[in-house]
């Protein structure tokens, strides 16, 4: 006959999946997810179930505590310079997305989408991810981020403006985002300049996270003319370029020798590209967990 702890993580389990989705939206990061997942559930084993009516609903505000504790330490750490922050990217075979990965990405949460998210204020996006994307009602809001409800809903607002005001809302076909991204690799190789230019959205932009222990910067490039010049230095790299699904979407990932070098999330959208994001952090590569590329 299972204990009660057993029991319990059991119950436990079976909400770890939605308490991981609701995590990685709120902080864009694969391992502070699953760190502030582990939380809940040392919160929750040390707690009296019998006074917990909704188990999913009880989890889901430890969590959504937890990462607004996060956010909130983010922010005041940011006196120094950051440049672009990539959030971490959800890497998947071309054919198909990882089961492991679908609940993390439903609502199409591309890479684009977390950068907006980002820019939010801390409990502007934890209003829009809970109530937005989960459901949860205003009232539950206000409690976590200790407003009236009125004022959840104005943050949540606040953050629907923005989002929508920034975020562009991709092309759903995979086979036409493949054909887009297949032409901007084959200009990139061949050092087609016009190519590049001519796959590219005028207004296009290109964000670039290679960390801080690099020397070269990290940086945002806008307009189609100074990201093609980017990607012409990039050429050389290209031809190790693998395509696979990015948060969904068609993206490459690069690893010239096997070692990853970088990977590229495409916003493809009425057949050009809009959005580039790529990670070509070093450190943050080799956390990311690349065998799903393999071969199989």
């Amino acid at each position: 006959m299972p204990s009660e702890h057993d029991w319990l993580a059991e119950r436990f389990e079976e909400h770890r999946t939605h308490l991981r989705a609701v995590a990685y939206r709120m902080l864009g990061s694969l391992s502070e997810a699953d760190d502030a997942v582990q939380d809940a559930w040392l919160r929750l084993s040390r707690s009296d179930v019998s006074d917990i009516e909704n188990l999913g609903g009880w989890l889901t505000t430890v969590v959504a505590r937890v990462c607004l504790n996060v956010l909130r330490s983010r922010e005041s750490r940011r006196e120094e310079p950051l440049g672009v922050h990539m959030p971490d990217p959800i890497v998947s075979r071309e054919d198909g997305i990882d089961p492991e990965h679908e609940a993390l990405l439903a609502d199409s949460v591309g890479l684009a989408l977390l950068v907006v998210l980002d820019m939010l204020a801390p409990a502007e996006r934890l209003a829009f991810v809970l109530h937005d994307m989960f459901g949860v009602p205003f009232d539950e809001v206000a409690l976590i981020v200790q407003r009236s409800p009125t004022a959840a809903r104005q943050l949540a607002s606040r953050a629907r403006r923005r989002v929508q005001g920034a975020a562009t809302v991709p092309d759903a076909d995979l086979g036409r985002q493949r054909q887009v991204v297949d032409a901007f690799l084959a200009a990139a190789r061949d050092g087609d300049f016009d190519a590049l230019v001519a796959v590219l959205d005028p207004d296009v932009v290109l964000r670039a996270d290679r960390g801080a222990a690099t020397t070269v910067a990290s940086r945002e490039v806008r307009g189609a003319q100074a990201v093609a010049e980017q990607a012409l230095l990039f050429a050389r790299f290209a031809r190790f370029g693998r395509r696979a699904l990015v948060n969904g979407a068609v993206g490459v990932v690069t690893a010239p020798g096997g070692q990853p070098f970088s990977v590229m999330g495409f916003t493809v959208a009425q057949g050009k590209i809009v959005e580039i994001d790529v990670l070509a952090d070093p450190e943050r590569l080799r956390n990311l967990d690349l065998t799903v590329l393999d071969d199989r």
